[in-house]
């Protein structure tokens, strides 16, 4: 009950924040209190540090691979596929996992938005920059009104062979890399939904658990596209009324906090709604706005991206088994 109020108290008052201030970008308010809370069920100097330092230098690497390199895609994408590589061998190593998914994700909506000319830069970065921070602040918030009541011991860590690491860092720098390039060429500029959906599938480095965890997004996505539907028929005319969405909001993630923590955390059916809900109201809804064409397109747009990431993934899956530096373990193969 309580990690479900804070994940939920989390992701809301992002959401209130971001409407009342104004703010752009407001996806970023709402998706990382829930990113921060939900994903890591501890907070610690560690794991601050790690996302603050992951921050920083995002902020840093899309201005120099957007301002230097954006007239020539082809050194652009070389140069990005460089820097997931370099994140998914931290996640497949372990200690800094955070760190390195925290970068995908965030790496990949920035690098998307920055490559568009009709997009100011500054205020991107300067978003993603203030969202960051009113995450630790949040999350911090969060942890002091609802602890624990006890203390959670830390997940074993496991064992990897080299090849393992490799195969893990491969197939989630290359499949992330053809994502990007595929959102650039084809201009799919409002489909943050379908682009987030591609790289969390990722986190379960290997396509055996990507299986798994696009089946149970696709439900995720379904049911929090529906949720937002719903909402907006009882709310009707009165959409224009602050508390109510708030109110409706709040509950939305609740219920969706509780599905996300009995499955034990990761970027299951819980968590794919908590995202859904997050990117509908942060990006979709205002006070006079109607969602119903959003939550439609989230849900069509994602399913496609979806099963293109299941395909891509598999063809890499086997031709890296294939190669004897890169070869999964005889267990992890499936």
């Amino acid at each position: 009950m309580r990690q479900c109020l804070r994940v939920a108290g989390g992701g809301t008052l992002g959401f209130i924040v971001s409407q009342l201030m104004g703010w752009n970008y407001g996806v970023f308010f709402t998706v990382f209190p829930m990113f921060l809370l939900g994903m890591v069920p501890v907070l610690n100097g560690h794991i601050i540090r790690q996302f603050l330092a992951n921050v920083s230098i995002n902020v840093l690497e899309v201005s120099l691979v957007v301002g230097l390199l954006k007239h020539m895609p082809v050194v652009m994408t070389l140069v990005v596929l460089g820097i997931f590589l370099f994140r998914f061998n931290l996640m497949a190593k372990g200690p800094l996992f955070l760190f390195g998914a925290n970068g995908v994700l965030t790496l990949s909506i920035l690098l998307h938005f920055a490559s568009y000319p009709n997009v100011d830069l500054s205020d991107l970065l300067a978003s993603n920059l203030v969202a960051s921070g009113l995450a630790v602040f949040i999350a911090m918030l969060m942890h002091t009104l609802f602890p624990d009541v006890e203390a959670r011991q830390p997940p074993p860590r496991a064992t990897k062979t080299s090849s393992q690491i490799r195969h893990e860092t491969l197939i989630g720098g290359l499949t992330a890399t053809l994502s990007f390039v595929v959102f650039q060429v084809f201009d799919l500029q409002g489909s943050l939904s379908a682009q987030m959906a591609t790289i969390l599938v990722l986190f379960t480095l290997g396509y055996s658990g990507a299986k798994v965890s696009a089946a149970k997004r696709a439900v995720g996505t379904l049911l929090g596209c529906n949720l937002a539907l719903l909402m907006q028929l009882l709310l009707y005319t009165q959409s224009h009324h602050f508390l109510l969405v708030v109110l409706l909001y709040w509950l939305g993630l609740m219920l969706f906090a509780r599905e996300h923590i009995h499955e034990g955390g990761g970027s299951g059916i819980g968590f794919g709604g908590l995202t859904t809900l997050g990117i509908l109201f942060g990006q979709s809804l205002g006070p006079q706005q109607d969602l119903v064409y959003s939550a439609l397109y989230r849900f069509s747009s994602m399913s496609v991206a979806l099963t293109l990431t299941l395909l891509t993934m598999a063809c890499l899956h086997v031709v890296l088994n294939r190669w004897m530096p890169t070869r999964l373990p005889a267990s992890n193969r499936l």
